[in-house]
């Protein structure tokens, strides 16, 4: 791979070189690497539209990296990847897109990943969206999650953008079985003329399933972000999802959280809370000897960990 295709990778996966274990490199609309290990099976669709990655029961503290970059300017795909998660099982699952736009035509991921997670099996699923380039042309990724737990499974789910993504439509629609837990951090950065919309549909449809989906946004100059969260409790449950956002210059954020109790057990919360910066923040910080700017970069970095 050349320069641009490993800063790719290390800014969307973490790695400077081929990890252990169980991989499957994505670049350019190829596969540029993969490996299956003993636990972890990862093989192509017939069709060729992505892959299918098996994690046997059991398999304990394994991780499966599926980063995608796009180095190429103007080039448009759609892949789906099906994982399917063994009951007992405890993994993580590092994912992501990059995508350097040299050019001026638009390059465009989208990537659907659908999860069907066994009884009391575990996950970490990591996502992080990241674009680079100089070009005119736009970097646009539009990921869909699909997710299936079962009883007493497990998911926890870290998503991130924060730099370079000029557009996005980000769903992910879950559905919970008796026992079932999942938990959401999305972290989200937009600047210039960048728009980002996050849409989540939750259903707790057994008893004793939980959600918690937590959105932490920065929207900049004369970005646009929308937020929709649609919590549905079938069931005994308990449901939260939370939106905070910090506005900073001439920029837009929509928040619409909905909660749906269709159980007299049902436990739903939603909060949301919209605003800038505070400025007695700013000069705390500035009497520490920190410039505006860099009071302003400080409480945002905080904010967004």
């Amino acid at each position: 791979m050349d320069a641009i295709q490993q800063q790719l990778l290390e800014a969307v996966a973490g790695f400077h070189e081929i990890p252990a274990g169980a991989y499957n490199i994505r670049a350019n609309g190829q596969t540029a690497a993969r490996n299956s290990s003993a636990n972890i099976e990862i093989t192509p669709k017939e069709d060729g539209t992505g892959i299918e990655i098996h994690i046997k029961p059991n398999t304990k503290k394994e991780s499966v990296h599926i980063p995608v970059i796009l180095s190429q300017a103007g080039l448009k795909e759609v892949v789906y990847n099906d994982f399917y998660i063994g009951e007992n099982a405890d993994v993580t699952i590092i994912a992501g897109c990059g995508i350097h736009n040299g050019g001026s035509a638009s390059s465009q991921h989208d990537g659907i990943h659908r999860f069907v997670i066994g009884k009391n099996a575990k996950v970490k699923y990591v996502e992080k969206h990241y674009g680079s380039g100089d070009g005119s042309g736009e970097r646009i990724m539009n990921p869909k999650t699909e997710i299936e737990i079962a009883q007493g499974g497990y998911m926890e789910m870290d998503t991130v953008q924060i730099k370079g993504v000029d557009s996005t439509i980000r769903e992910t629609t879950a559905k919970l079985e008796e026992g079932a837990k999942i938990v959401v951090m999305e972290r989200l950065m937009t600047h210039g003329h960048q728009t980002a919309e996050s849409r989540f549909k939750i259903e707790m449809n057994g008893k004793g399933s939980s959600a918690n989906i937590v959105s932490r946004s920065v929207a900049r100059d004369e970005s646009h972000q929308v937020f929709f969260s649609d919590l549905e409790g079938n069931a005994q449950c308990s449901g939260h999802t939370e939106c905070d956002a910090i506005i900073v210059g001439n920029a837009k954020i929509s928040s619409l959280p909905q909660i749906t109790a269709n159980h007299p057990d049902a436990a739903l919360i939603h909060e949301a809370a919209i605003g800038k910066i505070a400025g007695e923040q700013i000069i705390k910080l500035m009497t520490l000897g920190l410039t505006e700017a860099e009071a302003e970069e400080q409480i945002i970095s905080g904010f967004l960990k």
